[in-house]
């Protein structure tokens, strides 16, 4: 007998807990953006912020404070320091942007350590200096890469599962003339981004493009839950965690398209049934596939995570997290909005392929 995760007639009732699902992320939601906005705030790291940093290790165990006063000088302002990898010999050292070279910064951090701890010789790992013009356009293009990514998904979705693809093409001119001209006001890169997120949802939900609105929430309550996440864990947005997010709205979004898929399918096959039944089956047909997708990417991440040290952490957290959490907002966040906006009439007429008939096909023309 073939070993088997989940049973090919599992039925679990996932329409009958969307409430429970929903408060569970609307409260998810609810801290990761107090958390964002009232308490630790998004830390940018040095990749979008600017700035100095520097791993060094100690081969002896050095106090927080010590480290602190002994590089406590003008040429390396507005030091910070975090405890990285072995505690008490592992640190990161942060500084605002430096007029110094990085050959001269490295002599002068190595000169301030060795002059403060002559007994405990400390290594110098790694140096990376990001300069303010560069982390600037580091972030605009991370914001856009992040949007432009759920703009298309939204135009695909549209497209493919509703057969609206002037609709969609309308919706992105649309979108791009109103961005336009929020830009011209001067704004910063991230306020438009956030005006066009909002105008992409308000689109979706007036032309009635309701599998694309469903899909373009779900990714989004994903994209800010890992961001909350790192907001009350106090870590640092970079590059890695850009690239961790990019990932995860790929990976959601795979398993929502799955889903959608078997709906569209179970749609046509059983136009008498009530919506509510159809998702439901739906995300049971494909539970299977599911389990074992999410479950070897975890299996990679989280070794990642435990195994791959402090260079790829932050990477290793948010990939994990976020596929974690896209896995269920499929389940509770996608599939309800969809049960919300429309009936299986609705479905079934906005997703028929129209047929056409070739002259002459049942007689003369």
């Amino acid at each position: 007998m073939p070993f088997q995760l989940v049973k090919p007639d599992v039925n679990i009732d996932f329409t009958g807990k969307r409430k429970i699902g929903f408060a569970l992320f609307g409260l998810a939601l609810l801290l990761s953006l107090l958390s964002a906005t009232i308490g630790n705030g998004l830390k940018l790291g040095i990749d979008f912020a600017g700035g100095v940093i520097a791993q060094v290790r100690f081969e002896q165990v050095v106090d927080d404070q010590t480290l602190k006063k002994s590089l406590d000088v003008p040429e390396l302002p507005g030091l910070s320091i975090q405890r990285y990898g072995e505690v008490g010999r592992d640190y990161l050292l942060r500084f605002n942007s430096s007029e110094m070279t990085p050959i001269e910064l490295r002599t002068r951090i190595e000169t301030s350590l060795a002059k403060a701890f002559p007994n405990n010789p400390a290594t110098m790992e790694r140096l990376e200096v990001v300069g303010p013009k560069v982390g600037k356009d580091l972030t605009e293009k991370g914001l856009s890469a992040i949007f432009y990514a759920i703009l298309t998904i939204a135009v695909y979705i549209s497209g493919r599962f509703e057969q609206r693809w002037m609709a969609a093409a309308a919706m992105a001119a649309c979108l791009w003339g109103a961005t336009y001209l929020v830009g011209l006001t001067g704004v910063s890169t991230g306020v438009l981004v956030c005006v066009a997120m909002v105008i992409t949802l308000g689109v979706c939900y007036f032309m009635r493009l309701a599998f694309a609105l469903a899909a373009v929430t779900s990714l989004l309550v994903v994209v800010l839950i890992v961001l909350g996440l790192l907001s009350v864990l106090n870590i640092d947005l970079d590059l890695n965690v850009l690239a961790a997010v990019l990932t995860v709205i790929g990976y959601a979004l795979n398993d929502t398209i799955i889903t959608f898929d078997r709906l569209r399918e179970n749609l046509h096959a059983n136009t008498g049934k009530p919506m509510a039944e159809l998702i439901n089956c739906s995300i049971n047909q494909t539970l299977a596939r599911t389990v074992l997708t999410v479950g070897t990417t975890l299996l990679a991440s989280v070794s990642l995570l435990v195994l791959g040290g402090g260079v790829i952490y932050s990477f290793a957290l948010a990939m994990t997290a976020g596929v974690g959490i896209g896995v269920f907002s499929t389940m509770f966040v996608a599939c309800p909005l969809l049960l919300y906006l429309g009936d299986t009439e609705f479905y079934v007429r906005t997703s028929k392929k129209k047929v056409y008939e070739k002259p002459g096909e049942h007689g003369m023309v």
